[in-house]
Parts: structure tokens; sequence; C-alpha cells
């Protein structure tokens, strides 16, 4: 129980992980090198008037883009989640805050995820364990957004990662219920959100019968969390499991193909690193993708002026392969002509 009570040092541990190169899968992909644009080499457009904004969660954003949860509840997160809000924020894209479970049991880390001084106009989305969300009134759940000034929730299913993680949950029960009170009764969107893993067409199903209209693929072919709590277990039996698990998941590409057709916002993460997968991404039906790991690199290696010409270089081969594939704008590019390799073809519902 002493892990379950020390988030701090998980938070910590979850950062350095993640800036490494062994927490990602082995030999599952997200599928997105399956997806061929077909080139036009007659676009009739200008550059300049391609249009890459987009509306998602009920702000516009200048880009497909949302840098995705990673962290919170420590002064590194405090630090790291104030540049990237800002950048988001200067950049017009969406920035997701890590889970705010350390902040709902240890109020005074609250600072750590607050940061709309630094992103006054920023899409800024909070995020809890569904886990979590079902332990707690959804007026706490509310003034938890609200403290933050958050414009949506994201709900995060882990299941693959909680039962390799020391002290992890157990207990999955209540989800769908869950879900249906937030999406009822709380004043802010909600977003279903993987971490890793993906979501499932019957997943998906049941996540619109909730009345959520809003998802997060999180798909397998990045970081693989199952990966990341491998190197955190404590016990031989935790380390087995983790190992075997190490794959587990839906691939990204085909996670999209499979929550398609519900009328969802699908935003696209796990293994998202460039412009071109997040291309790629809308073009299989995404409304944006969201690009955790690589941000984080980015500003490791070059603080936040690193993160903002990573994010611009992204923005950048979005807006090239739109003028490429004859995509005036994101709705274009949703329709854009693609063909399909077989491994991810086979996801198409």
């Amino acid at each position: 129980m002493a892990d379950r009570l020390d988030i701090s040092q998980r938070k910590k541990d979850h950062l350095a992980l993640c800036s490494g190169d062994n927490v990602g899968f082995r030999g599952k992909t997200t599928l997105l090198e399956e997806v061929e644009l077909v080139h036009c080499a007659l676009p009739e457009l200008h550059a300049d008037d391609v249009d890459a904004s987009v509306d998602l969660l009920g702000k516009r954003l200048q880009a497909p883009v949302v840098i995705a949860a990673m962290t919170g509840g420590t002064d590194e997160a405090a630090a790291l989640n104030q540049d990237l809000a800002q950048v988001a924020d200067e950049l017009g894209l969406g920035f997701g805050l890590g889970s705010q479970r350390a902040m709902f049991e240890r109020p005074q880390t609250a600072w750590t995820f607050k940061v709309r001084k630094r992103a006054p106009n920023a899409l800024v989305l909070s995020n809890l364990g569904v886990v979590q969300a079902r332990g707690m009134t959804t007026q706490q759940i509310a003034d938890l957004c609200g403290e933050t000034g958050s414009d949506a929730l994201c709900i995060h299913l882990n299941p693959a990662m909680e039962i390799v993680q020391p002290g992890g949950d157990r207990d999955f029960t209540g989800g769908l219920e869950t879900l249906a009170r937030l999406a009822e009764h709380l004043p802010i969107p909600v977003v279903a959100k993987e971490t890793g893993c993906g979501l499932s067409r019957q997943v998906a199903r049941k996540i619109h019968e909730c009345g959520i209209r809003h998802v997060d693929v999180s798909g397998a072919g990045g970081t693989s969390w199952v990966a990341v709590e491998a190197h955190r277990a404590t016990t031989d039996v935790a380390r087995h499991i983790a190992e075997e698990l190490w794959d587990w998941g839906i691939p990204t590409g085909g996670s999209v193909l499979q929550c398609g057709g519900f009328g969802f916002q699908i935003i696209a993460t796990g293994g998202m690193r460039t412009g071109t997968d997040v291309a790629k991404a809308v073009a299989l039906g995404a409304t944006a993708g969201g690009l955790a790991s690589p941000v984080l690199k980015a500003h490791r290696a070059g603080g936040i002026d690193g993160a903002r010409d990573y994010l611009k270089r992204v923005i950048q081969t979005i807006k090239a392969i739109m003028l490429l594939t004859q995509s005036p704008d994101i709705a274009a590019l949703q329709r854009a002509a693609k063909h399909l390799g077989p491994n991810l073809a086979r996801w198409q519902p």
C-alpha cells in the first residue's frame, strides 16, 4: 500500500522512464505506416490557403494537435506543464494534464496542475482514472476540473497498466456507470481515454451508449505503459506478467478505425511522433492527433524552445501533406484518397 500513497514518486519514475528508450512496444507498431496517402500533383491550392484549424471539444485549434496528458503532482511536473501549456496556447493547440488523482488525494499538489496563467486561451483537458472517478461524487469531479479551469475531462481507462503496477487497482467494475453519470451531469464534455492499449469497437459502442461523444484511442505502438510498470515491478510475478503483456493492445491506427462510424470526435494518441503520423490518423477519421513522448523528449533536450520548435515542425508537415493531398481543410483530409496495408485493413469494421 505504500506505493499507492507515494504518488509523487510514481510520477517522478514515470517521467524518467518515458524520457528513456526502453519503454516502447517491441514488435507492435501503430500501423500508421500502412496508411499510404495518394499524392496529388495538381492540388490547385496555394500553400497559404491550407486551413489546418479544427473544432475540438468546443474550442477552435489552429492545427489538429493535442499535447497529450503526461504528468502532474511534482515540482518537475509543474514546470513541464507550465511550459507545454504555454506552447499550446501560443500555437493554438490542445493540452492535456496528467492524472489529477494526486491533486484530489493531496490538495497541496493542486498548484502543479494549474496552467491557466500561462495558457489563458488553450484547450485544457483534465484527467482522472475511471476507478478514482467511480469513488468520487460528480460535484467533487466538477470542482477538480474547475480548479484548473479545464474545458473537458478525460476519464482514462488503464486496466493493463494497473494490473502490473505495484499497488495498482484490481477492481474495474462500475466503469460504464461512471461514464454515463459524468456524461449526463458533468458541466463540461467527457472524453473516454485509453492509456496505450487502444479502444475496440465493442468498447466504443458501449461508450457511445453511455452518452460519451469524444474518445482518445491511445493505442499501441508508442510508449507501453505495461513496459513502464515492468521497470517498477517489485515482485517476480508482476515482472513476469509485464513481460508477457509488454506488447498488449490494439494498434493506434486500428483503434481509430474501430471507433469510426459512431459520430465520435476521435483523438488519436499512442505512438504519434510526427506530422505525418497525425495527418494519417486524421485521414483514417480522427479529429486530432495527440503527442506525448516526443514532446517530452524535445523539452528535455531544448526546454520550452525545443518543444515549440518540434511542434511547429509537426504543424508544418501536416499542412504540407494537406496541400499534397488536395485537402484545403481538415474535413477534406479526412476524406483524402488512401490505400491501407493488410494488417491495418483487417481492423476495419
